[in-house]
């Protein structure tokens, strides 16, 4: 076909509408006589007519025949409201990240490019570098957060700041914690149910957030709400509320349930170390005991807890903030009573606490029922001047862990005592075995104490020096989820709070497992690594994708994750998750 038989044979529609109104309209020839020359019925060229006359009513200057194709990306529907909005944001400091957080939360689906070009037309330059607090009270309006309800799955793409966050889903769903949830006695609300609930305490736990700023952008991040399974979490008020219909008896069910599943996964050993850990309160504390604070070196009005921990796993299998001053003593039989309720493993053999934990009295208890123990003697004078006259040809050269994966080298001296209250039920006194420490970098030497007379010493002297290592951990983990800073906005009854800490904590330690040479990292290094990272989740029908920020370690998370990538979840519509790298460098 040449172009002279194109023009004379081919006609689009668009052409012969444009023909057929030209002849009707400019040249006035009869209806009928139009219709039948174009191929038209006469009641569809009337119709074709009257769309013709309204067009030019309504839309005068767009083109009825030919539409006009326009290059580059579909312009934004509300253009105005989205620019004013995101000018509106800048000057009040907000970053590109936040601006898109917050646009999305008002179901405006802009990039992070729309942003920045935007922003660089306007004449504004890239901002200073700014302090967590004066991020958190820079708004001078804040823009008010959405109504969290129950996520409706539809297909769609927004950006988050909290797409590492969705990298423990696959956890949650593999070890079955979702199941166990939903299964526990805590509560649900008529729009957010028991599930979501939890979800959003974890998700705050498990990114750091500090909760002293109210309806902050944690209120307005879509991921975060995905991952709850709401649209977005709920507000400052909510979880107060909340906890506050939480009861300790529904804290021990939810804690004896995770010990089943740590247990079932043999992420428990036979030994827990136990410690207390002092969370201060910064209200009228007059109800309170007074308890000493090794971070801030005084005693302070407090609530004491006690933590049980896996030397080996490090996953925290038992909390409790009830603890005074009249039963802490007897906190090490509360403990061997929860570890020995109906339908509990029982692999527990050995436990591991320091000098004040409790008195001998319980000690006698603890051998009477069949537990070895690990503890530190209190050195008098007179204990030091003893140990210092041994002969020192009885003292033994040993290599021991110490922090920093190095070894140190010290000096043991075993020996056999018999204590005031160590007694047998008849009350008959009891030996018990001492090791003493020197070159551990104290003045004086430590005492451990133990029941146990078979092991040798060297595993004696590192089963505690473990524990040593074991204290420094748990300071980082309440540091990181930021337990004791009670004193903010959102007022959280304590136990609850410690309980999701647990939790929180306990994902952590499976997912540094997930990943390897990175097992042994704390909470706040693993989450700065893998966590803290931005993206843009995209939902169809069958799989939900999350592509991430380039990042150092991504390809190591990436490879960690793919084992999951068959999982399917309920939540969200029985569709699979799929982690990806970023979709353009």
């Amino acid at each position: 076909m040449n172009a002279h038989q194109y023009f004379s044979q081919s006609e689009s529609p668009a052409r012969r509408r444009y023909d057929a109104l030209r002849d009707f309209y400019f040249h006035g020839h009869p209806a009928i006589e139009v219709a039948n020359r174009y191929g038209y019925k006469l009641s569809s060229f009337y119709s074709l007519a009257r769309d013709f006359r309204n067009h030019l009513k309504s839309n005068i200057g767009d083109s009825f025949f030919f539409k006009q194709d326009l290059s580059g990306r579909k312009p934004i529907e509300k253009t105005s409201q989205i620019n004013d909005l995101i000018i509106r944001l800048r000057k009040q400091n907000y970053s590109t990240e936040d601006i898109v957080t917050m646009a999305n939360s008002k179901d405006f689906t802009i990039s992070y490019g729309y942003v920045y070009q935007l922003l660089s037309k306007e004449g504004f330059t890239r901002l200073p570098r700014r302090s967590k607090d004066f991020k958190a009270n820079q708004a001078i309006d804040k823009i008010e957060a959405p109504i969290a309800r129950s996520l409706t799955i539809e297909n769609e793409s927004f950006s988050t700041q909290s797409a590492g966050l969705l990298c423990f889903l696959p956890i949650i769903r593999k070890y079955g914690i979702d199941t166990l949830i939903s299964n526990s006695t805590y509560p649900s609300t008529r729009i957010i149910g028991r599930l979501s609930s939890i979800l959003s305490f974890l998700a705050l736990k498990l990114t750091g957030v500090r909760r002293y700023s109210v309806d902050d952008l944690w209120c307005m991040d879509r991921g975060s709400g995905l991952f709850a399974g709401l649209n977005v979490l709920p507000k400052n008020a909510w979880f107060s509320s909340y906890s506050h219909r939480v009861s300790r008896d529904m804290n021990v069910s939810f804690l004896k349930s995770m010990h089943t599943l740590w247990a079932e996964h043999n992420l428990l050993g036979d030994t827990s170390n136990l410690d207390f850990t002092t969370i201060p309160y910064w209200g009228d504390g007059a109800h309170l005991e007074n308890n000493w604070s090794g971070k801030r070196n005084k005693a302070l009005s407090s609530m004491l807890a006690v933590l049980a921990q896996d030397p080996d796993t490090g996953i925290i299998d038992y909390g409790n903030t009830d603890v005074t001053h009249k039963n802490e003593s007897n906190v090490v039989l509360e403990y061997l009573d929860f570890y020995r309720a109906d339908g509990q493993k029982q692999n527990l053999k050995y436990l591991v606490f320091d000098s004040r934990f409790t008195n001998y009295e319980n000690l006698s208890k603890l051998d009477d029922q069949g537990i070895k123990f690990l503890t530190i003697r209190r050195r008098g004078k007179n204990i030091v001047e003893a140990i210092k006259a041994v002969d020192k040809t009885k003292w033994k050269t040993i290599r021991v862990e110490a922090s920093g994966m190095k070894k140190r080298t010290i000096k043991v001296y075993d020996d056999t005592l018999i204590l005031r209250g160590y007694k047998t039920p008849s009350g008959t006194a009891k030996k018990l075995r001492q090791v003493a420490i020197t070159g551990h970098g104290k003045v004086k030497p430590a005492l451990i104490i133990t029941n146990d007379f078979d092991i040798k010493t060297e595993t004696v002297v590192r089963k505690y020096a473990r524990r040593w290592l074991v204290e420094k951990q748990i300071s980082e983990q309440i540091e990181f989820f930021h337990l004791n800073k009670v004193s903010s906005a959102m007022v959280i009854k304590v136990d609850f709070d410690l309980t999701m800490t647990i939790l929180a904590h306990n994902l952590y330690r499976i997912f540094a497992k997930e990943l390897e040479r990175y097992s042994s990292m704390s909470d706040h290094r693993i989450y700065e690594k893998f966590i803290a990272n931005n993206g843009r989740v995209t939902i169809d029908n069958h799989k939900i994708k999350i592509e991430m920020k380039k990042k150092r370690e991504l390809p190591l998370l990436l490879q960690s994750l793919t084992q999951f990538t068959e999982l399917k979840y309920e939540q969200y519509g029985n569709r699979t998750i799929k982690f990806d790298g970023p979709a353009s460098s």
